[in-house]
């Protein structure tokens, strides 16, 4: 019955395969957000009736309103299989997207099925879930393919050709070089962590050898080296992007195209992260890449670029000095040095647009530094995976750990929930926590602590702004008790808990109630280590009757340009029917 453990018929093509999970996607997310009414039928069979067609599929209902709908279950009134971006299209009138969005959004879809399409089209060489539970951190990586269970259009990648695909998308597992480009300083801002600065930095990623190299080259063509600095940048944006957008800056001379690095990078989830598979010790790099990607275009603003290194040193100053967030274990990964290039066309005479975003990175620390002998890393976005058979990795992790699954499951949330309680309870602090953003540090195959990333542009800081440095004060976010209860009821219970809940009770590992038992279990013993906080535990109550429905489908739907206003992103929030609260007892 799961859409999780039922997948499409075997030998089925790519695309048959692509538009089978989508179609089951898409009919659970707008199902769970209110957008749909279909008729029930028997047996946990539905029919939704539109104008131009008749679709039947199969589906369990779970907590938090979660419609498991079956792969491969989604058909026409005929028993063909459903084609999604049709299904789509014919659901579209009673969705509320506007008819300028239509396009735009219908564009995600497919740049999200010939994604879905192209991960299927290798499915048989990547690791069974049972390989995936010992596999390295980068194998695991390049396998996923849900890292946004929640969003229906997830890897649009609207830019992207297909051989783009093959050189750059993270499930491609094809390594790249990053080029290297020498700037005028008066056009560029660099900044560091306490503790680095900029120049001892570039020594390490490119070697003296390197400074030298691009120091040659500036000299041959009549340029002082002691007026430039360097950075890297992404080969699809210099190629697609810079070489006809800053055509003038290069002509000028104050963009200077040196070389390609030495070092592979391997593209993680986010596409435009790349891990260095050379010197895994090094940092991340983080480079702009102007493709329109889950309603954004994934740019790298030079403004957060200046603020970026002081809010991490903030944060993990706050964190590390934790007594409590130490003994857990949970750290964050600093975003340590960046750099932003200022287009002189846009940078004064815009406001905030993709445009102003071309041009600029960040490194962030590596995990492989935060490992102690017998840890491994991998992303949490893996407990949601299911391999070409249909076998989970959670469940494979927990039989590879011998303990029992409550006793795995209650680690792993000790391990999560409880540090993100901490820091929202006792630091009024807030990640955005979602699989992609987290990874889980594993010691004999069960979670002993946790990593987040994507400090500087999705940490948010409530109340109490005289703490904030000036150059964190970016983060604080002035918003009402119910829309601060979400950060966690909606970004850790509905947008990750419902679906794993339903992915363990479909595998028969524990149901729905027994998880959402142990969540409880672990919120109440966390609130009585901590009576001190207990106006806060009233004032933001996790086991009240009802939270609130936030739907994130309807944002994209609504702004598939710019999901959110970034001045105002609270005002842009979209909401269905509160959810009954699998926590509350009555």
């Amino acid at each position: 019955m799961s859409r999780t453990t039922k997948g499409p018929e075997a030998g089925a093509t790519p695309f048959a395969e692509a538009h089978a999970r989508l179609s089951a996607k898409m009919l659970s997310e707008l199902l769970h957000e209110e957008l749909l009414s279909p008729e029930a039928l028997a047996d946990g069979a539905y029919r939704l009736a539109t104008e131009r067609a008749d679709y039947r599929f199969r589906a369990r209902r779970t907590a938090l309103d979660h419609w498991d709908v079956a792969i491969g279950s989604v058909t026409t009134g005929h028993g063909d299989p459903t084609h999604a971006v049709e299904m789509f299209l014919d659901l579209a009138p009673g969705l509320g997207i506007g008819a300028d969005m239509l396009p735009l959004y219908t564009e995600e879809l497919l740049g999200t099925l010939y994604a879905l399409a192209h991960h299927a089209e290798t499915k048989r060489k990547r690791p069974a879930a049972g390989t995936l539970a010992t596999a390295d951190f980068q194998e695991v990586e390049s396998t996923m393919r849900d890292g946004h269970p929640c969003f229906i259009a997830n890897a649009g990648r609207i830019g992207f050709s297909r051989e783009d695909h093959a050189r750059y998308a993270p499930e491609s597992r094809a390594t790249l070089h990053v080029g290297w480009l020498a700037a005028r300083r008066a056009h560029l801002t660099t900044r560091c962590v306490a503790g680095l600065d900029y120049a001892s930095h570039l020594e390490a990623e490119i070697g003296p050898q390197g400074r030298a190299r691009a120091d040659a080259i500036l000299t041959e063509r009549g340029h002082d080296p002691a007026a430039y600095e360097l950075l890297p940048v992404h080969p699809w944006q210099w190629q697609r992007v810079l070489q006809v957008d800053y055509a003038e800056e290069l002509a000028a001379g104050r963009l200077v195209w040196l070389f390609e690095g030495e070092d592979r990078y391997q593209p993680q989830q986010s596409i435009r992260t790349l891990f260095n598979r050379s010197r895994p010790e090094r940092p991340y790099v983080k480079l702009a890449l102007s493709i329109r990607n889950m309603g954004f275009v994934r740019g790298l603003s030079p403004g957060y670029m200046a603020v970026t290194p002081a809010i991490n040193d903030w944060v993990g100053g706050l964190v590390r000095g934790d007594a409590d967030l130490r003994e857990m274990g949970f750290d964050i990964l600093q975003e340590t040095v960046t750099v932003g290039y200022r287009h002189p066309l846009f940078d004064d005479r815009t406001e905030n647009c993709p445009e102003r975003k071309m041009l600029s990175a960040l490194w962030r620390e590596s995990p492989e530094t935060r490992l102690h002998p017998g840890e491994r890393v991998m992303t949490m976005a893996a407990l949601l995976h299911r391999d070409a058979e249909g076998q989970s990795v959670v469940g494979a992790l927990i039989r590879e750990s011998g303990h029992a699954a409550g006793a795995w499951l209650r680690r792993y949330l000790e391990a999560y929930l409880t540090p993100l309680l901490h820091c929202f309870y006792a630091h009024e602090l807030a990640f955005m926590p979602h699989g992609e953003n987290v990874l889980v540090v594993l010691r004999d195959h069960v979670p002993a602590r946790m990593l987040v990333k994507d400090i500087g542009e999705e940490t948010l800081v409530f109340g109490q702004t005289d703490r904030l440095p000036e150059p964190a004060r970016r983060l604080y976010l002035e918003c009402s008790d119910d829309v601060r209860l979400l950060h966690l009821t909606a970004d850790v219970f509905d947008s990750f808990f419902r679906h794993l809940g339903a992915l363990l009770e479909a595998d028969g590992i524990i149901t729905t109630g027994g998880f959402w038992g142990l969540v409880g279990d672990t919120i109440r013993r966390y609130q009585s280590q901590h009576p001190e906080l207990s106006a806060r535990f009233a004032r933001f109550d996790l086991f009240r009757p009802k939270w609130q429905r936030l739907c994130l489908n309807r944002l994209q739907l609504k702004n598939a340009r710019q999901m959110l206003e970034l001045s105002a992103p609270v005002a842009s929030f979209q909401y269905g029917t509160d959810l009954d609260n699998p926590l509350h007892s009555p």
